[in-house]
Protein backbone atom coordinates (compact mmCIF):
# COMPACT_ATOMS: atom_id res chain seq x y z
CA UNK A 1 0.00 0.00 0.00
CA UNK A 2 1.55 3.25 -0.95
CA UNK A 3 0.30 6.81 -0.86
CA UNK A 4 0.61 10.49 -1.86
CA UNK A 5 -0.65 13.78 -1.63
CA UNK A 6 -0.44 16.92 -3.17
CA UNK A 7 -2.23 20.44 -2.73
CA UNK A 8 -1.70 23.65 -5.10
CA UNK A 9 -2.66 27.51 -4.95
CA UNK A 10 -2.77 28.01 -8.71
CA UNK A 11 -5.82 30.05 -9.58
CA UNK A 12 -6.62 28.05 -12.44
CA UNK A 13 -8.30 24.60 -12.00
CA UNK A 14 -6.36 23.14 -15.10
CA UNK A 15 -3.16 24.34 -13.87
CA UNK A 16 -3.40 23.26 -10.18
CA UNK A 17 -4.78 19.59 -11.42
CA UNK A 18 -1.58 19.65 -13.52
CA UNK A 19 0.76 20.29 -10.48
CA UNK A 20 -1.39 18.28 -8.10
CA UNK A 21 -1.32 14.91 -10.40
CA UNK A 22 2.18 15.18 -11.41
CA UNK A 23 3.31 15.72 -7.88
CA UNK A 24 1.45 12.73 -6.90
CA UNK A 25 2.36 10.64 -9.52
CA UNK A 26 6.04 11.25 -8.68
CA UNK A 27 5.52 10.50 -5.28
CA UNK A 28 3.74 7.35 -5.78
CA UNK A 29 6.65 6.22 -8.07
CA UNK A 30 7.49 4.97 -11.25
CA UNK A 31 4.77 1.67 -12.04
CA UNK A 32 2.69 2.75 -9.51
CA UNK A 33 -1.33 3.63 -10.79
CA UNK A 34 -3.47 4.75 -8.15
CA UNK A 35 -6.23 2.72 -7.31
CA UNK A 36 -8.27 5.82 -5.00
CA UNK A 37 -8.32 9.62 -5.33
CA UNK A 38 -9.60 11.95 -3.21
CA UNK A 39 -10.13 14.99 -4.78
CA UNK A 40 -11.26 18.40 -2.72
CA UNK A 41 -11.48 21.73 -4.54
CA UNK A 42 -12.30 25.38 -3.35
CA UNK A 43 -15.12 27.49 -4.32
CA UNK A 44 -12.78 29.41 -6.58
CA UNK A 45 -12.55 26.46 -8.66
CA UNK A 46 -16.56 26.13 -8.47
CA UNK A 47 -17.44 26.72 -12.13
CA UNK A 48 -15.10 24.10 -13.40
CA UNK A 49 -16.56 20.88 -11.13
CA UNK A 50 -16.87 18.72 -14.09
CA UNK A 51 -14.37 19.45 -15.72
CA UNK A 52 -12.37 19.25 -12.80
CA UNK A 53 -13.36 15.54 -12.91
CA UNK A 54 -13.17 14.39 -16.17
CA UNK A 55 -9.69 15.72 -16.17
CA UNK A 56 -9.33 14.02 -13.20
CA UNK A 57 -10.73 10.56 -15.05
CA UNK A 58 -8.33 11.10 -17.62
CA UNK A 59 -5.24 11.31 -15.78
CA UNK A 60 -6.01 8.61 -13.61
CA UNK A 61 -8.15 6.43 -15.80
CA UNK A 62 -8.05 3.20 -13.67
CA UNK A 63 -8.82 4.87 -10.33
CA UNK A 64 -11.90 5.46 -8.42
CA UNK A 65 -12.48 9.16 -7.77
CA UNK A 66 -14.22 10.86 -4.83
CA UNK A 67 -14.45 14.39 -3.48
CA UNK A 68 -16.16 17.35 -2.90
CA UNK A 69 -15.94 21.37 -2.51
CA UNK A 70 -14.44 22.30 0.58
CA UNK A 71 -13.99 26.28 1.94
CA UNK A 72 -10.42 24.81 2.53
CA UNK A 73 -8.53 22.26 1.38
CA UNK A 74 -5.77 20.13 2.68
CA UNK A 75 -3.02 18.27 0.80
CA UNK A 76 0.92 17.65 1.04
CA UNK A 77 0.48 18.14 5.13
CA UNK A 78 -0.56 21.75 4.16
CA UNK A 79 -3.48 23.87 4.88
CA UNK A 80 -5.01 26.49 2.35
CA UNK A 81 -7.82 28.88 3.67
CA UNK A 82 -9.51 31.60 2.01
CA UNK A 83 -7.27 31.60 -1.13
CA UNK A 84 -7.96 28.50 -4.56
CA UNK A 85 -6.76 25.36 -3.70
CA UNK A 86 -6.75 22.45 -4.90
CA UNK A 87 -5.73 18.50 -3.53
CA UNK A 88 -5.43 15.60 -4.83
CA UNK A 89 -4.72 12.52 -2.14
CA UNK A 90 -4.28 8.92 -4.08
CA UNK A 91 -3.07 5.34 -2.88
CA UNK A 92 -2.39 2.39 -4.36
CA UNK A 93 -4.62 -0.35 -2.67
CA UNK A 94 -3.54 -3.87 -3.26
CA UNK A 95 -5.99 -6.60 -2.95
CA UNK A 96 -8.44 -3.39 -1.79
CA UNK A 97 -11.77 -3.18 -3.59
CA UNK A 98 -13.60 -0.02 -3.87
CA UNK A 99 -17.07 0.28 -4.42
CA UNK A 100 -18.51 3.76 -4.62
CA UNK A 101 -22.48 4.81 -4.42
CA UNK A 102 -24.16 8.08 -4.21
CA UNK A 103 -27.71 8.43 -2.54
CA UNK A 104 -30.18 11.14 -2.53
CA UNK A 105 -32.36 11.62 0.67
CA UNK A 106 -35.11 9.17 -1.16
CA UNK A 107 -32.97 6.84 -1.62
CA UNK A 108 -32.39 6.09 2.04
CA UNK A 109 -34.11 2.75 3.27
CA UNK A 110 -36.70 3.55 5.75
CA UNK A 111 -36.31 3.60 9.61
CA UNK A 112 -37.31 -0.10 9.96
CA UNK A 113 -36.33 -1.48 6.83
CA UNK A 114 -33.66 -4.85 7.28
CA UNK A 115 -29.67 -4.60 6.47
CA UNK A 116 -30.03 -5.93 3.47
CA UNK A 117 -31.88 -2.61 2.06
CA UNK A 118 -28.67 -1.04 3.38
CA UNK A 119 -26.39 -3.57 1.30
CA UNK A 120 -28.33 -2.99 -2.03
CA UNK A 121 -28.39 0.94 -1.45
CA UNK A 122 -25.18 1.02 -1.38
CA UNK A 123 -23.74 -2.21 -3.19
CA UNK A 124 -21.30 -3.33 -0.19
CA UNK A 125 -22.04 -6.89 0.92
CA UNK A 126 -22.88 -6.88 4.67
CA UNK A 127 -20.05 -9.49 5.40
CA UNK A 128 -17.66 -7.11 3.24
CA UNK A 129 -15.66 -6.14 7.37
CA UNK A 130 -16.09 -2.64 4.94
CA UNK A 131 -14.65 1.19 6.15
CA UNK A 132 -16.62 3.96 4.45
CA UNK A 133 -15.71 7.44 3.65
CA UNK A 134 -18.23 9.77 3.21
CA UNK A 135 -19.10 12.80 2.02
CA UNK A 136 -22.28 14.78 2.07
CA UNK A 137 -24.65 18.14 1.49
CA UNK A 138 -25.41 20.00 4.66
CA UNK A 139 -28.34 21.42 2.61
CA UNK A 140 -29.84 18.76 0.67
CA UNK A 141 -29.51 15.45 2.62
CA UNK A 142 -30.20 13.68 6.25
CA UNK A 143 -26.47 13.08 7.16
CA UNK A 144 -27.60 11.47 10.96
CA UNK A 145 -30.12 9.32 9.12
CA UNK A 146 -27.38 7.60 6.99
CA UNK A 147 -24.93 7.57 9.82
CA UNK A 148 -27.65 5.74 11.66
CA UNK A 149 -29.05 3.38 8.99
CA UNK A 150 -25.18 2.28 7.93
CA UNK A 151 -24.20 2.17 11.82
CA UNK A 152 -27.12 -0.66 12.05
CA UNK A 153 -26.16 -2.28 8.70
CA UNK A 154 -22.28 -2.45 9.45
CA UNK A 155 -22.26 -2.05 13.14
CA UNK A 156 -18.44 -3.19 13.08
CA UNK A 157 -17.01 -0.90 10.15
CA UNK A 158 -15.32 2.18 10.66
CA UNK A 159 -17.83 5.57 9.11
CA UNK A 160 -15.94 8.64 8.43
CA UNK A 161 -16.29 11.61 6.62
CA UNK A 162 -17.18 15.20 6.59
CA UNK A 163 -19.51 18.04 4.88
CA UNK A 164 -19.24 19.66 1.91
CA UNK A 165 -18.40 23.55 2.52
CA UNK A 166 -17.56 26.71 0.83
CA UNK A 167 -21.42 27.33 -0.70
CA UNK A 168 -23.92 29.39 1.90
CA UNK A 169 -27.04 27.57 0.94
CA UNK A 170 -28.85 25.14 -1.48
CA UNK A 171 -27.51 26.23 -5.40
CA UNK A 172 -23.98 27.85 -4.56
CA UNK A 173 -21.40 26.17 -6.63
CA UNK A 174 -20.85 22.85 -4.20
CA UNK A 175 -19.97 19.61 -5.64
CA UNK A 176 -20.14 16.02 -4.46
CA UNK A 177 -17.26 13.99 -6.82
CA UNK A 178 -17.92 10.31 -7.67
CA UNK A 179 -15.92 8.66 -10.60
CA UNK A 180 -17.34 10.27 -13.09
CA UNK A 181 -19.85 12.93 -11.86
CA UNK A 182 -20.30 15.87 -10.00
CA UNK A 183 -23.47 15.77 -8.26
CA UNK A 184 -25.15 18.72 -6.26
CA UNK A 185 -27.36 16.87 -3.96
CA UNK A 186 -27.35 13.77 -1.26
CA UNK A 187 -24.26 12.13 -0.46
CA UNK A 188 -21.23 9.95 -2.10
CA UNK A 189 -20.11 7.46 -0.34
CA UNK A 190 -16.89 4.81 -1.22
CA UNK A 191 -16.22 1.94 0.74
CA UNK A 192 -13.16 0.11 0.93
CA UNK A 193 -12.62 -3.53 1.90
CA UNK A 194 -10.42 -6.11 1.89
CA UNK A 195 -6.58 -5.78 2.53
CA UNK A 196 -6.84 -2.18 4.47
CA UNK A 197 -7.62 -1.24 8.20
CA UNK A 198 -9.22 2.51 9.06
CA UNK A 199 -7.75 3.61 12.26
CA UNK A 200 -9.83 6.89 13.43
CA UNK A 201 -9.12 9.89 15.40
CA UNK A 202 -11.53 12.14 16.67
CA UNK A 203 -10.39 15.48 18.40
CA UNK A 204 -13.67 17.22 19.35
CA UNK A 205 -11.20 20.19 20.46
CA UNK A 206 -13.20 20.25 23.98
CA UNK A 207 -11.82 20.19 27.53
CA UNK A 208 -13.84 18.70 30.74
CA UNK A 209 -14.10 20.76 33.63
CA UNK A 210 -15.42 19.56 37.02
CA UNK A 211 -16.23 16.30 37.96
CA UNK A 212 -18.45 13.64 35.90
CA UNK A 213 -22.38 13.51 36.94
CA UNK A 214 -25.35 10.88 36.50
CA UNK A 215 -28.47 12.11 34.44
CA UNK A 216 -31.04 11.61 37.55
CA UNK A 217 -33.98 13.37 35.36
CA UNK A 218 -34.34 14.27 31.36
CA UNK A 219 -36.25 14.62 28.86
CA UNK A 220 -35.61 14.49 25.45
CA UNK A 221 -32.76 16.94 25.31
CA UNK A 222 -34.18 18.93 28.54
CA UNK A 223 -31.38 17.73 31.71
CA UNK A 224 -34.23 18.13 34.55
CA UNK A 225 -31.44 17.07 37.18
CA UNK A 226 -27.60 15.70 37.78
CA UNK A 227 -27.04 13.89 41.13
CA UNK A 228 -30.11 14.49 42.41
CA UNK A 229 -29.61 18.67 41.68
CA UNK A 230 -30.62 20.97 39.32
CA UNK A 231 -28.23 21.26 36.98
CA UNK A 232 -28.11 24.97 36.85
CA UNK A 233 -27.04 24.97 40.45
CA UNK A 234 -24.17 22.35 39.45
CA UNK A 235 -23.13 24.74 36.75
CA UNK A 236 -23.52 27.50 39.20
CA UNK A 237 -21.04 25.90 41.88
CA UNK A 238 -18.62 25.01 39.30
CA UNK A 239 -18.69 28.85 37.82
CA UNK A 240 -17.50 29.55 41.22
CA UNK A 241 -14.94 27.28 42.29
CA UNK A 242 -13.14 27.74 38.50
CA UNK A 243 -10.16 29.83 37.92
CA UNK A 244 -11.04 33.25 36.01
CA UNK A 245 -9.73 31.65 32.47
CA UNK A 246 -12.37 29.00 32.87
CA UNK A 247 -15.23 31.05 33.99
CA UNK A 248 -14.78 33.42 30.76
CA UNK A 249 -14.98 29.93 28.47
CA UNK A 250 -17.90 29.35 31.00
CA UNK A 251 -19.59 32.39 29.55
CA UNK A 252 -18.69 32.04 25.98
CA UNK A 253 -17.97 28.36 25.09
CA UNK A 254 -20.06 25.99 27.36
CA UNK A 255 -20.35 22.19 26.09
CA UNK A 256 -21.71 19.24 27.77
CA UNK A 257 -19.84 15.89 27.13
CA UNK A 258 -22.53 13.12 26.84
CA UNK A 259 -20.35 9.34 27.60
CA UNK A 260 -21.77 6.75 24.78
CA UNK A 261 -20.60 3.84 26.56
CA UNK A 262 -23.45 3.04 29.10
CA UNK A 263 -21.01 0.44 31.10
CA UNK A 264 -18.45 3.39 31.92
CA UNK A 265 -17.66 3.97 35.24
CA UNK A 266 -15.03 6.17 35.00
CA UNK A 267 -14.86 8.17 32.20
CA UNK A 268 -11.79 10.08 30.19
CA UNK A 269 -11.96 12.71 27.41
CA UNK A 270 -12.13 10.40 24.59
CA UNK A 271 -15.25 8.64 25.84
CA UNK A 272 -17.53 12.07 25.63
CA UNK A 273 -20.12 13.19 22.82
CA UNK A 274 -19.32 16.80 22.82
CA UNK A 275 -23.07 18.58 22.36
CA UNK A 276 -23.82 22.70 22.86
CA UNK A 277 -25.79 23.72 25.61
CA UNK A 278 -28.10 25.39 23.94
CA UNK A 279 -30.74 26.64 26.63
CA UNK A 280 -30.84 27.43 29.86
CA UNK A 281 -34.12 28.16 32.51
CA UNK A 282 -32.64 29.79 35.87
CA UNK A 283 -36.51 29.47 37.70
CA UNK A 284 -36.55 25.45 36.43
CA UNK A 285 -32.91 25.26 37.03
CA UNK A 286 -32.71 23.05 34.19
CA UNK A 287 -30.41 23.09 30.50
CA UNK A 288 -31.36 22.27 27.29
CA UNK A 289 -28.97 20.53 25.19
CA UNK A 290 -27.95 19.41 21.67
CA UNK A 291 -28.54 15.92 22.06
CA UNK A 292 -31.21 13.22 23.32
CA UNK A 293 -30.96 12.22 26.93
CA UNK A 294 -31.42 9.58 29.12
CA UNK A 295 -31.33 8.99 32.29
CA UNK A 296 -28.43 7.02 33.75
CA UNK A 297 -25.76 8.89 31.43
CA UNK A 298 -22.66 10.26 32.54
CA UNK A 299 -22.07 13.68 31.93
CA UNK A 300 -19.11 15.89 32.09
CA UNK A 301 -19.51 20.01 31.32
CA UNK A 302 -16.76 21.24 28.54
CA UNK A 303 -14.93 24.15 27.58
CA UNK A 304 -13.64 25.24 24.19
CA UNK A 305 -10.73 27.74 22.85
CA UNK A 306 -7.76 27.60 20.84
CA UNK A 307 -5.79 26.31 23.58
CA UNK A 308 -7.98 23.24 24.73
CA UNK A 309 -8.57 22.45 21.30
CA UNK A 310 -4.65 22.15 20.55
CA UNK A 311 -4.32 20.24 23.75
CA UNK A 312 -7.35 17.81 23.10
CA UNK A 313 -5.59 17.31 19.58
CA UNK A 314 -2.37 16.09 21.03
CA UNK A 315 -3.93 13.77 23.67
CA UNK A 316 -5.85 12.41 21.50
CA UNK A 317 -3.06 11.86 18.77
CA UNK A 318 -0.51 10.61 21.68
CA UNK A 319 -3.12 7.64 22.50
CA UNK A 320 -3.46 6.71 19.54
CA UNK A 321 0.16 6.73 18.99
CA UNK A 322 0.73 4.48 22.33
CA UNK A 323 -1.64 2.86 21.33
CA UNK A 324 -0.25 1.58 17.88
CA UNK A 325 2.36 -0.17 18.69
CA UNK A 326 4.29 -1.33 15.27
CA UNK A 327 1.24 -0.42 13.17
CA UNK A 328 2.02 1.11 10.05
CA UNK A 329 0.18 3.74 8.38
CA UNK A 330 0.37 4.75 4.87
CA UNK A 331 -1.97 7.29 4.54
CA UNK A 332 -4.14 9.87 6.27
CA UNK A 333 -7.33 11.79 5.15
CA UNK A 334 -7.89 14.37 7.29
CA UNK A 335 -11.96 15.87 8.08
CA UNK A 336 -11.64 19.51 9.91
CA UNK A 337 -13.91 22.15 10.64
CA UNK A 338 -14.19 25.11 8.89
CA UNK A 339 -13.86 26.67 12.49
CA UNK A 340 -10.54 25.35 13.02
CA UNK A 341 -7.47 26.24 11.00
CA UNK A 342 -6.07 30.00 10.85
CA UNK A 343 -9.07 31.33 12.10
CA UNK A 344 -9.14 29.51 15.47
CA UNK A 345 -5.27 29.00 16.02
CA UNK A 346 -3.75 32.07 14.28
CA UNK A 347 -1.28 29.62 12.11
CA UNK A 348 -1.46 27.64 9.30
CA UNK A 349 -0.87 24.14 9.21
CA UNK A 350 -1.73 23.72 12.96
CA UNK A 351 -3.70 20.32 12.94
CA UNK A 352 -1.52 18.71 10.28
CA UNK A 353 2.22 19.96 12.00
CA UNK A 354 0.75 18.24 15.05
CA UNK A 355 -0.38 15.25 13.41
CA UNK A 356 3.34 14.90 12.13
CA UNK A 357 4.97 15.85 15.48
CA UNK A 358 3.48 13.15 17.32
CA UNK A 359 2.30 10.06 14.77
CA UNK A 360 4.81 10.55 11.83
CA UNK A 361 4.98 12.14 8.58
CA UNK A 362 2.90 10.75 6.05
CA UNK A 363 1.07 11.22 2.68
CA UNK A 364 -1.85 13.37 4.31
CA UNK A 365 -5.25 15.30 2.65
CA UNK A 366 -8.62 16.25 3.08
CA UNK A 367 -10.60 19.23 3.91
CA UNK A 368 -12.61 22.05 6.20
CA UNK A 369 -16.07 20.66 6.49
CA UNK A 370 -19.11 21.92 7.49
CA UNK A 371 -19.61 19.51 10.01
CA UNK A 372 -17.19 16.51 10.25
CA UNK A 373 -18.38 12.76 10.37
CA UNK A 374 -16.50 9.99 13.10
CA UNK A 375 -17.19 7.71 15.81
CA UNK A 376 -17.54 8.18 19.27
CA UNK A 377 -17.13 4.14 21.48
CA UNK A 378 -19.01 2.33 19.39
CA UNK A 379 -21.74 4.91 17.20
CA UNK A 380 -20.78 7.14 14.24
CA UNK A 381 -21.94 10.82 14.97
CA UNK A 382 -21.89 14.30 13.12
CA UNK A 383 -19.81 17.06 14.66
CA UNK A 384 -18.92 20.52 14.90
CA UNK A 385 -16.05 21.78 15.86
CA UNK A 386 -13.88 18.58 14.99
CA UNK A 387 -11.12 16.87 13.26
CA UNK A 388 -11.28 13.36 12.23
CA UNK A 389 -8.46 11.06 10.90
CA UNK A 390 -8.97 8.48 8.80
CA UNK A 391 -5.34 6.75 9.05
CA UNK A 392 -4.87 4.01 6.55
CA UNK A 393 -3.27 1.11 6.59
CA UNK A 394 -2.58 -2.56 5.31
CA UNK A 395 -4.14 -5.34 6.76
CA UNK A 396 -1.69 -7.93 6.29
Amino acid sequence: MRWASHVSERASWDEALAECADGVTTALGAGVDPDLVAVFASPHHGGADQQLLDATRTRFPGASIVGCSGAGVIGGGHEVEDAPGLSLTVGSLPDVTLRGFHLRGEDLPSADAPPEAWAERTGVPLDADPAFVLLADPFTFDTDALLAGLDYAFPGAVKIGGLASGGSGPGDPQALFLNETAYREGAVGMALFGNVVVDTVVAQGCRPIGEPMRITGAERNVLLSLDGEPPVQKLQELYERSSERDRGLVKRNLFMGIAMDPLLETVQAGDFLIRNVVGMDPQRGVLAVGAQLREGQLVQFHVRDADTSAEDLRLALASYRSAAGDRSPAGVLLFSCTGRGRHLYGQVDHDTGIFDELVGSMPLGGFFCNGEIGPVASTTYLHGYTSSFAIFRART
